[in-house]
Protein backbone atom coordinates (compact mmCIF):
# COMPACT_ATOMS: atom_id res chain seq x y z
CA UNK A 1 0.00 0.00 0.00
CA UNK A 2 2.89 2.29 0.73
CA UNK A 3 4.33 1.61 -2.20
CA UNK A 4 1.05 2.46 -3.96
CA UNK A 5 0.50 5.40 -2.53
CA UNK A 6 4.34 6.76 -3.35
CA UNK A 7 3.47 9.40 -5.91
CA UNK A 8 1.62 11.51 -3.32
CA UNK A 9 5.01 12.53 -2.61
CA UNK A 10 5.23 14.58 -5.77
CA UNK A 11 3.84 18.32 -5.45
CA UNK A 12 2.04 17.65 -8.98
CA UNK A 13 0.23 14.82 -7.65
CA UNK A 14 -1.07 16.39 -4.74
CA UNK A 15 -2.78 18.99 -6.49
CA UNK A 16 -4.07 16.95 -8.58
CA UNK A 17 -5.68 14.59 -5.87
CA UNK A 18 -7.45 17.48 -4.64
CA UNK A 19 -8.66 18.44 -8.23
CA UNK A 20 -9.88 14.76 -8.89
CA UNK A 21 -11.63 14.71 -5.26
CA UNK A 22 -13.01 18.31 -6.07
CA UNK A 23 -14.53 17.11 -9.81
CA UNK A 24 -15.39 13.60 -8.34
CA UNK A 25 -17.75 14.92 -5.62
CA UNK A 26 -18.89 18.45 -7.86
CA UNK A 27 -19.61 15.74 -10.77
CA UNK A 28 -21.78 13.46 -8.35
CA UNK A 29 -24.06 15.65 -6.92
CA UNK A 30 -25.28 17.46 -9.89
CA UNK A 31 -24.79 14.57 -12.36
CA UNK A 32 -27.88 12.74 -10.01
CA UNK A 33 -30.09 15.73 -11.44
CA UNK A 34 -28.57 14.70 -15.13
CA UNK A 35 -29.64 11.13 -14.78
CA UNK A 36 -33.23 11.15 -12.85
CA UNK A 37 -34.41 14.00 -15.79
CA UNK A 38 -33.10 11.87 -18.34
CA UNK A 39 -30.72 14.72 -19.46
CA UNK A 40 -27.58 12.86 -20.27
CA UNK A 41 -27.61 13.57 -23.90
CA UNK A 42 -28.43 17.12 -22.66
CA UNK A 43 -24.83 16.97 -20.44
CA UNK A 44 -23.24 15.63 -23.34
CA UNK A 45 -24.24 18.28 -25.75
CA UNK A 46 -23.52 21.01 -23.23
CA UNK A 47 -20.22 19.71 -22.28
CA UNK A 48 -18.89 19.53 -26.18
CA UNK A 49 -20.23 23.17 -26.53
CA UNK A 50 -18.27 24.86 -24.51
CA UNK A 51 -15.51 24.42 -26.79
CA UNK A 52 -16.07 27.47 -28.81
CA UNK A 53 -15.98 29.63 -26.18
CA UNK A 54 -13.31 28.20 -24.49
CA UNK A 55 -10.95 28.80 -27.92
CA UNK A 56 -12.21 32.13 -28.52
CA UNK A 57 -11.13 33.35 -25.05
CA UNK A 58 -7.97 31.70 -25.10
CA UNK A 59 -7.37 32.97 -28.84
CA UNK A 60 -8.56 36.75 -27.62
CA UNK A 61 -6.06 36.60 -24.65
CA UNK A 62 -2.72 36.08 -26.08
CA UNK A 63 -2.67 32.55 -25.36
CA UNK A 64 -3.53 32.86 -21.46
CA UNK A 65 -4.80 30.34 -19.62
CA UNK A 66 -7.01 30.47 -16.38
CA UNK A 67 -10.41 32.55 -15.09
CA UNK A 68 -10.68 33.65 -19.29
CA UNK A 69 -11.42 29.78 -20.16
CA UNK A 70 -13.96 29.96 -17.42
CA UNK A 71 -16.38 32.92 -18.50
CA UNK A 72 -15.51 31.93 -21.90
CA UNK A 73 -17.34 28.49 -21.77
CA UNK A 74 -19.70 29.47 -19.30
CA UNK A 75 -21.09 31.76 -21.76
CA UNK A 76 -20.78 29.58 -24.89
CA UNK A 77 -22.55 26.87 -22.44
CA UNK A 78 -25.27 29.20 -21.94
CA UNK A 79 -25.48 30.16 -25.34
CA UNK A 80 -26.02 26.85 -26.42
CA UNK A 81 -28.79 26.23 -23.78
CA UNK A 82 -31.21 29.13 -24.37
CA UNK A 83 -29.98 28.11 -28.51
CA UNK A 84 -32.19 24.40 -27.48
CA UNK A 85 -34.94 26.63 -25.71
CA UNK A 86 -35.44 28.46 -28.05
CA UNK A 87 -35.59 25.71 -30.89
CA UNK A 88 -38.00 24.04 -28.84
CA UNK A 89 -40.10 26.75 -28.08
CA UNK A 90 -44.23 25.58 -28.47
CA UNK A 91 -42.74 22.27 -29.67
CA UNK A 92 -41.37 23.40 -33.06
CA UNK A 93 -38.79 20.78 -32.93
CA UNK A 94 -38.73 17.61 -29.95
CA UNK A 95 -35.86 18.88 -27.99
CA UNK A 96 -33.72 15.49 -28.70
CA UNK A 97 -33.38 17.13 -32.35
CA UNK A 98 -32.80 20.46 -30.93
CA UNK A 99 -29.80 19.36 -28.83
CA UNK A 100 -28.26 17.40 -32.07
CA UNK A 101 -28.74 20.20 -33.84
CA UNK A 102 -26.88 22.72 -31.68
CA UNK A 103 -24.29 19.74 -29.98
CA UNK A 104 -22.87 19.53 -33.75
CA UNK A 105 -23.09 22.70 -35.04
CA UNK A 106 -20.85 24.46 -31.42
CA UNK A 107 -18.90 21.90 -31.40
CA UNK A 108 -17.77 21.95 -35.24
CA UNK A 109 -17.25 25.58 -34.64
CA UNK A 110 -15.20 24.90 -32.07
CA UNK A 111 -12.95 22.97 -33.67
CA UNK A 112 -12.57 25.21 -36.76
CA UNK A 113 -11.64 27.93 -34.43
CA UNK A 114 -8.84 25.57 -32.63
CA UNK A 115 -7.01 24.46 -36.35
CA UNK A 116 -7.29 27.85 -37.15
CA UNK A 117 -4.64 28.94 -34.85
CA UNK A 118 -1.68 26.67 -34.79
CA UNK A 119 -1.04 27.38 -30.89
CA UNK A 120 -4.15 26.42 -30.04
CA UNK A 121 -3.95 23.34 -31.95
CA UNK A 122 -0.89 22.11 -30.68
CA UNK A 123 -0.93 22.94 -27.40
CA UNK A 124 -3.75 24.03 -24.46
CA UNK A 125 -6.75 23.42 -26.47
CA UNK A 126 -6.06 19.82 -26.86
CA UNK A 127 -5.80 19.36 -23.16
CA UNK A 128 -9.27 20.64 -22.61
CA UNK A 129 -10.39 18.07 -24.89
CA UNK A 130 -9.00 15.25 -23.37
CA UNK A 131 -8.00 16.92 -19.59
CA UNK A 132 -4.44 17.24 -18.27
CA UNK A 133 -4.99 16.76 -14.60
CA UNK A 134 -1.27 16.32 -13.76
CA UNK A 135 -0.65 19.97 -15.32
CA UNK A 136 -3.14 21.20 -12.53
CA UNK A 137 -1.76 24.35 -10.96
CA UNK A 138 -3.10 26.47 -7.82
CA UNK A 139 -5.26 28.73 -9.86
CA UNK A 140 -6.96 26.15 -11.80
CA UNK A 141 -7.37 24.55 -7.95
CA UNK A 142 -9.28 28.07 -6.73
CA UNK A 143 -11.25 28.17 -9.84
CA UNK A 144 -12.43 24.14 -9.13
CA UNK A 145 -12.91 25.37 -5.34
CA UNK A 146 -15.38 28.49 -6.73
CA UNK A 147 -17.50 26.14 -9.12
CA UNK A 148 -17.88 24.05 -6.23
CA UNK A 149 -18.88 25.94 -3.68
CA UNK A 150 -21.33 27.78 -6.51
CA UNK A 151 -22.92 24.14 -7.46
CA UNK A 152 -23.24 22.66 -3.92
CA UNK A 153 -24.32 25.80 -2.30
CA UNK A 154 -26.99 26.67 -5.03
CA UNK A 155 -28.01 22.86 -4.75
CA UNK A 156 -28.50 22.43 -1.26
CA UNK A 157 -30.22 25.72 -0.79
CA UNK A 158 -32.94 24.90 -4.14
CA UNK A 159 -32.95 21.17 -3.02
CA UNK A 160 -36.70 20.92 -2.50
CA UNK A 161 -37.26 22.90 -6.15
CA UNK A 162 -34.73 21.15 -7.96
CA UNK A 163 -36.82 17.56 -6.33
CA UNK A 164 -39.94 18.83 -7.38
CA UNK A 165 -39.37 19.84 -10.89
CA UNK A 166 -37.53 16.92 -11.49
CA UNK A 167 -40.00 14.37 -10.05
CA UNK A 168 -43.18 16.11 -10.14
CA UNK A 169 -43.97 19.13 -12.71
CA UNK A 170 -47.96 18.94 -11.68
CA UNK A 171 -47.10 19.76 -8.17
CA UNK A 172 -44.51 22.38 -9.11
CA UNK A 173 -47.52 24.34 -11.44
CA UNK A 174 -50.03 23.83 -8.45
CA UNK A 175 -47.25 25.30 -5.89
CA UNK A 176 -46.86 28.12 -8.50
CA UNK A 177 -42.97 27.51 -8.91
CA UNK A 178 -40.91 29.42 -11.60
CA UNK A 179 -39.91 25.84 -12.77
CA UNK A 180 -38.47 27.69 -15.74
CA UNK A 181 -36.55 29.59 -14.06
CA UNK A 182 -35.56 27.27 -11.95
CA UNK A 183 -34.52 24.51 -15.09
CA UNK A 184 -32.44 27.28 -16.02
CA UNK A 185 -30.62 28.03 -12.67
CA UNK A 186 -29.97 23.91 -13.31
CA UNK A 187 -28.60 23.92 -16.66
CA UNK A 188 -26.59 27.12 -15.19
CA UNK A 189 -24.96 24.39 -12.10
CA UNK A 190 -24.40 21.63 -14.93
CA UNK A 191 -22.04 24.08 -17.00
CA UNK A 192 -20.17 25.56 -14.00
CA UNK A 193 -19.97 21.65 -13.41
CA UNK A 194 -18.40 21.18 -16.76
CA UNK A 195 -16.16 24.01 -16.81
CA UNK A 196 -14.89 23.35 -13.49
CA UNK A 197 -13.76 19.45 -15.15
CA UNK A 198 -12.28 20.90 -18.09
CA UNK A 199 -8.68 20.65 -16.85
CA UNK A 200 -9.04 17.37 -15.42
CA UNK A 201 -10.91 14.90 -17.50
CA UNK A 202 -11.63 17.38 -20.71
CA UNK A 203 -14.63 17.93 -22.94
CA UNK A 204 -14.68 14.33 -24.99
CA UNK A 205 -14.75 12.27 -21.37
CA UNK A 206 -16.56 14.46 -19.31
CA UNK A 207 -19.92 12.93 -19.79
CA UNK A 208 -18.83 9.97 -17.89
CA UNK A 209 -17.89 11.81 -15.15
CA UNK A 210 -21.51 12.90 -14.96
CA UNK A 211 -23.35 10.09 -15.45
CA UNK A 212 -21.47 6.72 -14.51
CA UNK A 213 -21.53 6.98 -10.85
CA UNK A 214 -25.43 9.00 -10.26
CA UNK A 215 -26.40 5.83 -12.50
CA UNK A 216 -24.65 3.89 -10.47
CA UNK A 217 -25.71 5.12 -6.92
CA UNK A 218 -29.21 5.55 -8.34
CA UNK A 219 -29.51 1.50 -8.66
CA UNK A 220 -28.32 1.55 -4.93
CA UNK A 221 -30.07 4.20 -3.14
CA UNK A 222 -34.00 4.76 -1.99
CA UNK A 223 -33.98 8.94 -1.92
CA UNK A 224 -32.64 11.54 -3.74
CA UNK A 225 -29.92 12.96 -0.91
CA UNK A 226 -28.44 8.89 -0.41
CA UNK A 227 -27.92 8.94 -4.05
CA UNK A 228 -25.84 12.43 -4.68
CA UNK A 229 -23.69 11.12 -1.22
CA UNK A 230 -22.82 7.59 -2.93
CA UNK A 231 -22.46 9.36 -6.17
CA UNK A 232 -20.19 11.93 -4.73
CA UNK A 233 -18.33 8.39 -2.68
CA UNK A 234 -18.20 6.51 -6.00
CA UNK A 235 -16.61 9.49 -8.59
CA UNK A 236 -14.02 9.95 -5.93
CA UNK A 237 -12.95 6.72 -5.20
CA UNK A 238 -12.95 6.15 -9.08
CA UNK A 239 -10.95 9.43 -9.85
CA UNK A 240 -8.70 8.96 -6.75
CA UNK A 241 -7.58 5.12 -7.94
CA UNK A 242 -7.20 5.71 -11.42
CA UNK A 243 -4.98 8.61 -10.95
CA UNK A 244 -2.48 6.49 -9.20
CA UNK A 245 -2.79 3.86 -11.55
CA UNK A 246 -2.26 6.08 -14.58
CA UNK A 247 1.02 7.31 -12.58
CA UNK A 248 2.17 3.46 -12.10
CA UNK A 249 1.34 1.77 -15.29
CA UNK A 250 2.39 5.33 -17.24
CA UNK A 251 -0.71 5.84 -18.74
CA UNK A 252 -2.74 9.02 -19.78
CA UNK A 253 -4.61 9.81 -16.61
CA UNK A 254 -8.08 11.07 -18.36
CA UNK A 255 -8.72 8.13 -19.62
CA UNK A 256 -7.68 6.12 -16.64
CA UNK A 257 -9.99 8.28 -14.65
CA UNK A 258 -13.06 7.25 -16.54
CA UNK A 259 -12.73 3.77 -16.59
CA UNK A 260 -11.56 3.73 -12.89
CA UNK A 261 -15.08 5.75 -12.08
CA UNK A 262 -16.63 3.08 -14.19
CA UNK A 263 -15.37 0.18 -12.43
CA UNK A 264 -15.91 2.01 -8.74
CA UNK A 265 -19.54 2.15 -9.72
CA UNK A 266 -20.17 -1.10 -11.18
CA UNK A 267 -18.88 -3.03 -8.63
CA UNK A 268 -21.46 -1.98 -5.63
CA UNK A 269 -24.18 -1.95 -7.87
CA UNK A 270 -24.42 -5.86 -9.26
CA UNK A 271 -24.16 -6.72 -5.03
CA UNK A 272 -27.55 -4.60 -4.89
CA UNK A 273 -28.91 -5.42 -8.39
CA UNK A 274 -31.19 -8.29 -7.17
CA UNK A 275 -32.38 -6.69 -4.08
CA UNK A 276 -34.70 -4.14 -6.09
CA UNK A 277 -34.53 -1.38 -4.44
CA UNK A 278 -33.68 1.86 -6.64
CA UNK A 279 -34.78 4.96 -6.47
CA UNK A 280 -37.26 4.76 -9.71
CA UNK A 281 -38.27 1.69 -7.91
CA UNK A 282 -39.84 3.91 -5.55
CA UNK A 283 -40.94 6.71 -7.44
CA UNK A 284 -43.07 4.43 -9.37
CA UNK A 285 -44.39 2.88 -6.13
CA UNK A 286 -45.59 6.39 -4.99
CA UNK A 287 -47.00 6.99 -8.07
CA UNK A 288 -44.29 9.28 -9.66
CA UNK A 289 -41.61 9.13 -11.85
CA UNK A 290 -38.78 11.48 -12.85
CA UNK A 291 -39.59 14.67 -14.95
CA UNK A 292 -37.58 13.73 -18.51
CA UNK A 293 -36.32 16.57 -20.84
CA UNK A 294 -36.73 14.31 -23.84
CA UNK A 295 -40.24 13.96 -23.03
CA UNK A 296 -42.42 12.59 -20.14
CA UNK A 297 -45.12 10.11 -20.11
CA UNK A 298 -48.75 10.95 -20.30
CA UNK A 299 -50.38 10.71 -17.38
CA UNK A 300 -54.30 10.34 -18.58
CA UNK A 301 -54.13 6.46 -18.40
CA UNK A 302 -52.41 5.43 -15.07
CA UNK A 303 -53.17 2.89 -13.17
CA UNK A 304 -54.94 3.59 -10.58
CA UNK A 305 -53.77 3.95 -6.28
CA UNK A 306 -55.16 0.21 -5.12
CA UNK A 307 -54.21 -1.04 -8.03
CA UNK A 308 -50.49 0.02 -8.69
CA UNK A 309 -48.09 -3.00 -10.16
CA UNK A 310 -44.90 -3.89 -8.28
CA UNK A 311 -41.62 -3.09 -9.64
CA UNK A 312 -38.80 -5.14 -8.99
CA UNK A 313 -40.04 -7.49 -6.41
CA UNK A 314 -40.89 -4.41 -4.09
CA UNK A 315 -44.74 -2.79 -3.26
CA UNK A 316 -46.05 -0.27 -1.47
CA UNK A 317 -45.26 -0.85 2.00
CA UNK A 318 -41.52 -1.97 1.48
CA UNK A 319 -40.95 1.68 -0.51
CA UNK A 320 -42.26 3.41 2.63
Amino acid sequence: MGQFLEPLQYEFMQRALIAVVMVGVISGVIGCYVVVRGMSFFGDALSHSVLPGVAISYITTGGAVGVNLFFGGLIAGVIAAVGIGWLTRRERLKEDTAIGIVFVAMYALGIAIISHDSRAYGRDLVHILFGNVLGIQGDDLLIMAVCGVIVLLGTLLLYKEFQIISFDPNLARTLRLPAEALRLTLLAFIAVTIIASLRVVGIALMLAMLIVPAASAQMIAKRLHHMMLISAALGVIGGVIGLLLSYHLDIAAGPWLRRSARGAAVAPTRAVRRSGGCMLARCACHGAEPASETGRRSRQGSVPAGRRPRYGGSDQRSCR
